[in-house]
């Protein structure tokens, strides 16, 4: 297949559909991958001896490395190519992936998951960007939807997989399903996909660049530390004392930049700033949720890998219904009304799930999954459509990256802001009376911890207290989203543009502009 500028427009490819069955397969991929971890994260911890904490950078290495180089990733393919890009990036991932299966301890795993996110970094900036190249706007709606349903797909499908393959292999397998998955991307990319470029897009800013992934990293590290070292601990201060230097060392240099690389004067945009800071918040509630609710599932309520992963269901269930629902109740109600009432189902599910007890049983948890489910839905996706909708044409592929990156940050701070409220929780709630030293500080490292040394205790009363800390703790963290979630309603209710004129801007706007917005990406790692 002949390379196509973007500037040349569309021109009709006639193995176009082929070639978006390439996409489908590399966006299958990343969707996978992003909830399988979940699933596996109690497994791991119980098989590696991982702590909370060391559970928290497991997920969020990930997290971390996709945010901050997925701006850059993208202006790579505009300019060297967005297949060749694409290929590369299938193939860091699969070989993160072969790391990770072969990994030894927990260090290893947070290396692999930070080549996977690499490699995650390149495909999804540059799978949704072909779409312009290949596709007439009046086959575009159709093709966004069938890569969107091939990125959401993926989602239910990795808490269920991961369950099986634990029940059945060593927790490598669900690094190991990576590899067959990525192969086949590759494949089709290969040889279904067409080379695309666009020569006239901003150079990669490798100091910027630099300030992001470094800042990012400094700022989570100090997260996670601070409950086990302490809030005053000098090498904790020290870590937020570099994040806020490097990043407003950031923001200072893309805004001297004649073109930025993360155009932060977007920012100034009244229904960009505020539809970003929703859609922001619901990656930060979504990944937290998705962090803290498996050991639940798995410890607390005693069931195995697989049945955690189906009772993960209600929620990806009501959040992808909610998803394909949205834009005809936007079209009806407006997209303000649609993003403020999916936050108040938002805070609703959260502040319910907070009431959890150890004897609530898994009915109650489903219930206020559902209603969590639909609130993301419901808020998201006219949220990420409103936000793009204010965008000037010639500002919306730096609009669309600044929307994807800040999205990352928020699952990022998400895992690590309430994971560490957790882990600090549970610590101190943790009767650990009788037990030695060592045995003590082993079961206040995690929930699963504690019931590995209570069955080798032969003491059902630790197993007890480990439960009532951790869900103690775990309704702290919902309670704090909860009160985000409601505060961040009010705003939306009384600061987000709500015109007919503005609702038509946004809808005109969400077939070309973003693919991504048709359906949320979740980082529980996106």
């Amino acid at each position: 297949m002949a390379t196509v500028t973007q500037g040349e427009g569309v021109r009709p490819e006639p193995r176009r559909w082929w070639a978006l069955g390439a996409l489908v397969a590399s966006m299958l991929v990343l969707g996978f991958d992003m909830t399988i971890l979940n699933v596996a994260l109690p497994t791991m911890a119980e098989q590696l001896g991982a702590s909370t904490g060391q559970q928290q950078w497991m997920a969020d290495a990930y997290v971390v490395v996709f945010a901050a180089l997925m701006l850059p990733a993208g202006l790579l393919g505009d300019r060297f190519g967005r297949r060749a890009m694409l290929i590369t990036g299938l193939m860091i991932f699969l070989a993160g992936s072969v790391l990770g299966s072969l990994a030894g301890d927990v260090s290893w795993v947070v290396a692999a998951r930070a080549v996977m996110g690499v490699g995650a970094a390149l495909v999804t900036p540059l799978a949704l960007s072909v779409l312009p190249s290949l596709f007439a706007p009046e086959e575009r709606t159709k093709a966004v939807g069938i890569v969107s349903a091939g990125s959401t797909l993926g989602l239910p499908l990795g808490p269920i997989v991961g369950g099986w393959l634990l029940n059945h292999f060593w927790w490598g397998s669900v690094f190991l399903i990576n590899i067959p998955m990525a192969a086949i991307g590759i494949a089709a990319c290969v040889f279904l996909l067409p080379e695309t470029s666009d020569p006239a897009s901003p150079r990669v800013d490798a100091v910027s660049t630099a300030l992001t992934a470094t800042g990012l990293g400094a700022l989570i590290y100090a997260i996670i530390e601070a409950p086990g070292r302490g809030w005053t601990d000098p090498l904790v201060l020290g870590m937020f004392g570099a994040a806020a230097v490097l990043i407003a060392a950031l923001v200072r240099r893309e805004r001297r930049a004649v073109r930025p690389m993360l155009d932060m004067a977007l920012l100034a945009r009244r229904g960009f700033l505020f539809n970003t800071l929703a859609a922001t918040l619901v990656m930060f509630v979504l990944s937290g949720l998705m962090f803290v609710l498996p050991p639940y599932l798995q410890a607390v309520l005693g069931n195995d890998a697989l049945g955690t992963g189906v009772r993960l269901l209600p929620m990806m269930g009501g959040l992808i219904v909610a998803a394909r629902a949205a834009q005809p109740v936007v079209n009806r109600f407006g997209a303000r009304a649609v993003v403020s009432a999916g936050l108040v189902a938002l805070a609703f599910a959260a502040l319910l799930g907070s009431r959890t007890t150890v004897d609530s049983g898994y009915g109650f948890t489903a219930l206020w999954l559902s209603v969590a489910g639909v609130g993301f839905g419901f808020a998201v996706v006219p949220a990420m459509a409103g936000a793009l909708g204010t965008l000037p044409t010639d500002r919306a592929g730096s609009g669309s990256g600044l929307l994807m990156t800040l999205r990352q940050v928020g699952g990022a701070i998400g895992i690590a802001l309430l994971g560490s409220l957790l882990a600090s929780t549970y610590r101190d709630r943790l009767d650990v009376t009788g037990l030695p030293a060592e045995a003590a500080h082993t079961a206040g490292e995690s929930v699963v911890a504690a019931h590995l040394v209570a069955e080798k205790a032969g003491s059902a009363q630790l197993a007890t207290a480990a439960n009532s800390a951790y869900v103690h703790g775990m309704g702290l963290a919902l309670l704090v989203c909860g009160i985000a979630a409601l505060v961040a309603a009010l705003l939306a209710a009384a600061l987000l543009p709500g015109s007919p004129a503005a609702r038509r801007t946004a809808r005109a706007a969400t077939p070309a502009k973003d693919p991504a917005m048709a359906a949320p990406h979740v980082d529980a790692r996106q």
